[in-house]
This record gives structure tokens, sequence and C-alpha cells, in this order.
């Protein structure tokens, strides 16, 4: 049977309107489709077949197993994964939990090989070594001359080990999907908000994708890069585009805090390979509130502590803990085969974690989550104005923001967008100078706007407002 709705359609809100998170689940439920990285470092699902050629069942599915047109929320999810399990919590902020925590690996360089405490690494090595998985499914370096990561299925303790560190780069894991539903087997997945969830989507729509995933890791993310951060970073430090092999995008520094890092990148630099390590702050691109490079879609998801993941891992960003140059992590527990590892790590002395209330592990994500969920409310009012449409989220639109905060969301949409074209004409020109050019005045406006936003929050406390 034919739709009357066409995957054109369905692929012009999707995509072509900016909420498509590239994680390759339309690619796992439909072999006609593919995924394929664009100009810009994105990843987009592409069809094989004329967009009249889809049924009305496939249809359905694609927008099943999309987060963004799915009639299934986090809400719908979580409540489904944790609401009856004994003692657990629930907080309108974090989703459902059963403890929290922050704190680090101390056995093993678990914790020194991780950008922060080491726990997504360790939660991995422990569901291996204790036999609860047959393998893991992460993020790993790759041979591709196209891109510099992917997902990989890993089954030994020294293959999880060497994937550790965050890589603020586009992944898909349409393939490892295809392989695990060929390969009998129980896994474990560590992913951002937006691919747990859609995993969660695959898994309610098909029986082999629930029988073998079994665990989930979640991340907390600010938003997804392009693959053009990483070129455009290692640009910076002499690499050209095309020529970087290798990067370390959180590289820690002794006697420094957590919060200040380095970028390591490997690459051609006058046909040697070379290593140059920069500290971030040296470099352009390291404000992450600017959304430079930003995978548009990141401003379209109201999951901040990625609700439907079994441990949720973030970064602790607290005065008392990014002191420390080694970094910790939050940690917010839901599955209980997970806790009961974790509580014996906690017991021999494998893992220095401090028992937290909802308020700090608020407080490590506050600004990340006033953007993400708070003002998502704003940039929705903006799309019905424009009578755009956008997906059904948790967050009402609404336009009772600031002037000034109104004003950020506006020049960091304006960024988002302006990074990547520029970029990609730079590329062509081989002149980095000329991104600069003309980035700079909407960087330099930004910054305005925060200056604007410190001089009122200063007379709102000398008058008591």
């Amino acid at each position: 049977m034919k739709n009357s709705v066409s995957f054109d359609k369905l692929y012009d809100d999707v995509v072509t309107k900016g909420y498509d998170f590239g994680t390759g689940s339309w690619a796992v439920v439909n072999q006609d489709i593919t995924m394929e990285m664009d100009e810009y470092g994105a990843y987009h699902a592409v069809s094989k077949k004329n967009s009249n050629n889809f049924t009305t069942e496939e249809l359905n599915i694609l927008k099943q197993v999309c987060l963004s047109t799915s009639d299934k929320n986090e809400d719908d999810i979580s409540k489904m994964l944790y609401k009856e399990i004994p003692h657990i919590k629930y907080d309108k902020q974090l989703g459902y939990y059963s403890d929290l925590f922050v704190g680090h690996v101390k056995e093993g360089k678990y914790r020194e090989n991780a950008s922060s405490g080491g726990l997504g690494t360790w939660i991995l090595k422990e569901l291996l070594e204790k036999k609860y998985v047959d393998g893991v499914i992460h993020v790993i370096e790759t041979d591709n001359k196209n891109r510099l990561f992917e997902y990989g299925i890993s089954r030994s303790i020294d293959d999880i080990v060497n994937g550790s560190k965050t890589r603020y780069y586009p992944v898909e894991y349409s393939d490892v999907m295809s392989k695990i539903k060929k390969t009998p087997g129980r896994y474990a997945i560590i992913g951002l908000p937006s691919y747990i969830m859609e995993i969660r989507l695959l898994m309610e729509n098909d029986p082999i994708i629930k029988e073998r995933i079994k665990y989930t890791v979640g991340l907390v993310c600010g938003h997804q890069k392009t693959a053009k951060y990483a070129d455009f970073l290692a640009w910076q430090c002499g690499i050209q585009p095309g020529s970087l092999k290798k990067i370390n995008f959180r590289k820690k520094l002794d006697n420094e805090p957590a919060s200040s890092y380095a970028v390591e990148v490997t690459g051609i630099v006058d046909g040697e390979i070379k290593t140059i390590t920069k500290k971030m702050r040296d470099l352009r691109g390291g404000d992450w509130g600017q959304g430079a490079f930003k995978v548009r879609a990141s401003d379209f998801t109201d999951d901040v502590y990625n609700e439907t993941a079994d441990i949720t891992l973030g970064d602790a960003w607290l005065p008392n803990y990014t002191e420390d140059s080694k970094g910790n992590n939050i940690v917010i527990i839901r599955n209980q085969i997970i806790q009961e590892l974790v509580y014996s790590g906690i017991a021999d002395g494998r893992l220095q974690l401090d028992k937290v209330d909802e308020n700090v592990i608020k407080k490590s994500q506050a600004s990340h989550y006033r953007h993400t969920h708070d003002e998502l409310a704003y940039r929705l009012y903006k799309k019905e104005q424009m009578k755009i449409w956008h997906p059904q989220k948790r967050v009402s639109s609404s336009n009772k923001l600031s002037f000034v905060r109104k004003r950020i969301q506006d020049q960091r949409a304006i960024i988002a967008d302006m990074t990547s074209e520029y970029y990609y004409e730079a590329v062509k020109r081989d002149d980095l100078s000329y991104f600069f050019e003309k980035i700079d005045p909407q960087v330099l406006a930004y910054r305005k706007l925060y200056k604007i936003k410190r001089i009122i929050n200063k007379l709102k406390k000398v008058i008591g407002i």
C-alpha cells in the first residue's frame, strides 16, 4: 500500500528543517536508506529508492524510530523502563534515579585515560568482565580516510580502554546495529541523549535489537558538533584540512583545573607526521556557549540528563571538583545491576564517589539546562512565528524570555549556521583568515550581549530586584 505522504515530505520536516540528529536509526530499519556525511560534516539519511515507493508501513516505522517524529517521548520511555524499580526516585529535571554521585575511578588508569573521571570506560569494562554483556558498542578511532571516528564493537577490556575519551565528532550506528542483528549476543552501548533515545525507539520497533541491547550508558552533552570542528581546531594548530589523522579533544593538563585542557592533534605538516598540542584557551572555538559548528538539531532536544539511559555520566562542573585536574564525573544511576557494580566498586576502594543530592547534580549543568530546556520555549516560539513545523517537545513554546536572553539565543543560532557555511568557503579558498573575518563580528556581538547581561544583573542587585 502506497502512502499519500511521501518520504520527501518526512525528509523535509526532519532533515531539511534541521531536526535530524544523524544517529542512523532510519538506515537501521530500512535497507533502502543509507547514512552519508554532507559537505558541512554532518550525517544525514539518504534514500536509494524513489520517494513515492515507500509504503505506509515503512513511513510509519521511520516516524516511530525518529526522536523528532515519534509519538513517544523521553517521559514515556523512562516511565516504562524505571518507574516500577523499587525505591526509585523522580525529579522533573533529572528524570528517574536510584543514586546520585560525584567522583572518579581510583583503580588502574581509567581516570588518567578518560576526559573526566573515567566512569564511562569503567562501567563498560565491568559489564564485560562480569559477563553481563558479550560486547560493547562505543566510539572508536577509524582508519577510514573520510572520517576520524565511528561506532564499533569491542569484545575485550583492552579495546574498551582504547575507546575512552570524549569525541566531539559525529558518528552513526547503522553499521554496528546491522552487525549485532546478525550476531547473537548481549550488548551495552554508550551515547549522547538523542542516540540513546533513538536506540530505545529502535528497541520498541525491532525485537532483535530489544533482545540484544541490554544496557545503555548515557553521556551529558551540551550539543553535537560537525566533523569540521575537529578540522578547524587542527588548522589553527598548523594542520591543513584533509591532513588531520588523529585528535584528542580533551588532553588533561597537570596542575590546572579540569575545565582547562588542551587539544592534541596528529597530522601531516610539510610532508611529515607531526603531533601538536595547544591549550584550548589559546584556540578559537572553545566557548561552548557560542555554538560554533553545532549540529542544529541539538537546539531541539529537551533531554539534558540522558533520561532513558541506565546510567548517565557527565563532567562535574563544580568548584570543589574542577580544581582537580584529573577530572570527576557526575553519576545518575537508574539500573539495578549497574547500581550493584558501582556499590561494589565503592566498597572495595576501586571508585571514589561522594553521594550527593539533586541540587549538586543540577548545579553541575545549570547553564546547559537553561539553554537546552528552559530557553527551548523561545526557540519553539520563533519557529511557530515563522510558521515552520517543529517537533512536539515536553517544553511548551513561549515568548516569556528577557530581551537580552532572546538576543543571546538568536546570536547562537546565527553563529552555528555561519560557522559551517563560512568554514566551507574558507577551505575552498585555503584561507582560514577569511573564516575569522566573517565570523568575528558575530562573536563580538555575542560577547557584547553577555556584557550587557552582566551589567543588568549588577543593577538588579543594587536596586534589590
